[in-house]
């Protein structure tokens, strides 16, 4: 299995997945409580033409241990750079979905030459409203209380995957792959997601060509706040994807996919 040993304040080892190729780099950040797979269609369009690098995040998936001391989003997005490094990636497409989004601008502001472009899905650059972050301290109790259950996993996936298409089945697989969840990793993550900082007013420093995605029934990251997003960058367009809610790029993927493909195109790499 490919590990990269990156080097922060402790050595980490982050489970990545590469396709290779000549191509232009793409690297996908996954969102809160998902891990690489959730970019499957779009890795199933792209990787011929482009090398896909995905990889899971703190906490999540294969980078997942028996441990997790107490973490911040610019901690993750040094981790994204350090896993540029390891595989001797100077620049890349940065994609980031929802916390994925959260770690990538904060990659693109403290080390900007590791960014070429960004694809920001259904994500912010503001932070939870005092409501939300009542809702998620109490799922969170829950959660540590009474255990996982498929109503608590129905729930979550209301908010962090939300509407679907006919067709689409995925929801059982993601509500089996939380209930697996150590509190170990979890209750870092959850503060993570909960106390991160409004970097609003810094994000006009980020000047590459961005593409913002957003599910218009996003109920966990407000279609407004991804407009708002867009507005504040230097080079940004806003592509609003009707009938998704918060895992658009999941859920909906030939929406989404329509919109990265010719942006990825116009960048003339």
């Amino acid at each position: 299995m490919p590990y990269a040993q990156v080097q922060s304040l402790t050595s980490l080892n982050i489970y990545y997945e590469d396709t290779g190729g000549d191509g232009p780099v793409i690297v996908f950040s996954h969102g809160f409580l998902m891990d690489r797979t959730m970019f499957a269609p779009q890795l199933e369009v792209l990787q011929g033409q482009y090398r896909c690098i995905t990889w899971d995040q703190r906490g999540h998936g294969l980078t997942a241990g028996n441990r997790l001391s107490p973490f911040d989003f610019y901690d993750s997005a040094n981790d994204l750079s350090g896993l540029l490094d390891v595989l001797g990636v100077k620049s890349a497409i940065l994609v980031g979905m929802s916390q994925g989004g959260f770690l990538t601008l904060r990659c693109a502001l403290t080390n900007p030459d590791a960014a070429s472009a960004l694809v920001l899905i259904d994500t912010e650059a503001g932070v939870m409203t005092p409501d939300q972050i009542t809702a998620n301290e109490g799922m969170l109790e829950q959660w540590i209380k009474s255990g996982f259950s498929e109503a608590l996993g129905e729930a979550i996936a209301g908010q962090i995957i939300g509407p679907v298409l006919p067709g689409w089945d995925g929801t059982p697989y993601w509500i089996s792959h939380w209930g697996a969840t150590r509190f170990v990793n979890l209750i870092p993550s959850f503060d993570a997601l909960i106390t991160r900082d409004d970097i609003t007013s810094a994000i006009g420093a980020i000047s590459q060509p961005a593409l913002v995605v957003h599910g218009a029934l996003d109920q966990s990251v407000p279609v407004a706040a991804g407009q708002a997003l867009a507005a504040g960058l230097t080079s940004a367009t806003f592509a609003e994807i009707p009938g998704a809610g918060h895992a658009s790029c999941l859920t909906h993927p030939a929406l989404v996919n329509a919109q990265i493909v010719p942006f990825l195109a116009k960048l003339g790499h």
